[in-house]
């Protein structure tokens, strides 16, 4: 299927201009951001969402087919400016129907007796009352890669299995420690928080319980969110914000005197104070009265 790569945003399409919600605009107009590109893709056919259901025994969620009928797949990236070279920083991806796949243990290396992902299953967690029940790699959960998060980890389309044919699914992340973290019910959510989010490095992470990275925070700072939990950059700040505060750095220091000579301008009160000590322990040393220890 034909791709075409949008370099310039100021002819983009009216259709794209929707899929995207008009963060092209915010984007361009953000300091030192550069390169934001859209990777045009045709729509995909009918029988293409039809075979898929068909082979996976799934049934494709509503505003998922509808978004696969305008446009098979998703893929937009963007830069910054640092040294005057291009460094990329954003990216947003959903996955074509072809390469949404079932995510499965790879059998090439697969040795008798070898631990599998079904043995990660942790049954303590299905009890949590916060979030519904976690997906698992065995065969009471279908799971198919949406993104593969630039190798941060994997967003998930999970079908809970209780049918001959699946229809429930919800979105999850699963991070490179293999543990679950709910985004989640619909599909048209989960891609208002991408869009949302720019495609910010490790933006999936702010749905975890230990949160982003420190450099990643700094991104987060400087590109915020369209919408944003704003108690995740708040929280812990002097930890990853250098901060100058002159009112501090200079509060002890006191302006260094020239030397004046003798019967000059007066001496500060604390050189002063010593002059006189010194002079008054000089005194009594001379005039013979015992020093008291």
């Amino acid at each position: 299927m034909e791709e075409k790569v949008l370099p310039s945003l100021g002819n983009t399409k009216p259709h794209l201009e929707k899929l995207t919600l008009g963060i092209t605009r915010i984007l361009e107009a953000s300091p030192g951001v550069t390169k934001v590109r859209i990777i045009e893709k045709e729509p995909a056919e009918r029988h293409m969402i039809a075979s898929w259901e068909l082979k996976n025994d799934c049934v494709m969620p509503e505003d998922l087919k509808n978004f696969y009928l305008m446009t098979n797949g998703f893929h937009m990236v963007w830069s910054v400016k640092l040294d005057d070279q291009p460094v990329p920083l954003g990216c947003l991806v959903i996955n074509s129907i072809a390469n949404l796949t079932q995510l499965t243990q790879s059998a090439v290396y697969t040795l008798p007796n070898s631990p599998t992902l079904e043995d990660l299953d942790d049954e303590e967690d299905e009890g949590d009352e916060d979030q519904p029940e976690k997906p698992h790699f065995d065969s009471r959960s279908i799971i198919f890669e949406l993104d593969s998060c630039s190798g941060n980890g994997k967003v998930c389309l999970v079908y809970k299995k209780t049918s001959p044919v699946a229809k429930e699914s919800k979105i999850w992340f699963l991070d490179r420690a293999l543990y679950w973290h709910f985004l989640t019910d619909s599909f048209t959510a989960y891609y208002r928080l991408l869009i949302t989010h720019l495609g910010l490095p490790q933006w999936q992470y702010t749905f975890t319980s230990y949160g982003i990275s420190p450099q990643a925070k700094q991104w987060f700072n400087m590109y915020k969110p369209i919408t944003y939990n704003t108690q995740v950059l708040t929280e812990e700040t002097d930890y990853f914000i250098n901060k100058l505060d002159p009112s501090k750095v200079f509060k002890n220091k006191t302006k260094t005197l020239a030397p004046t000579k003798r019967g000059g301008t007066p001496q500060p009160p604390g050189s002063q104070k010593g002059s006189s000590g010194s002079s008054s322990n000089k005194s009594s040393s001379t005039s013979g009265n015992p020093v008291r220890k």
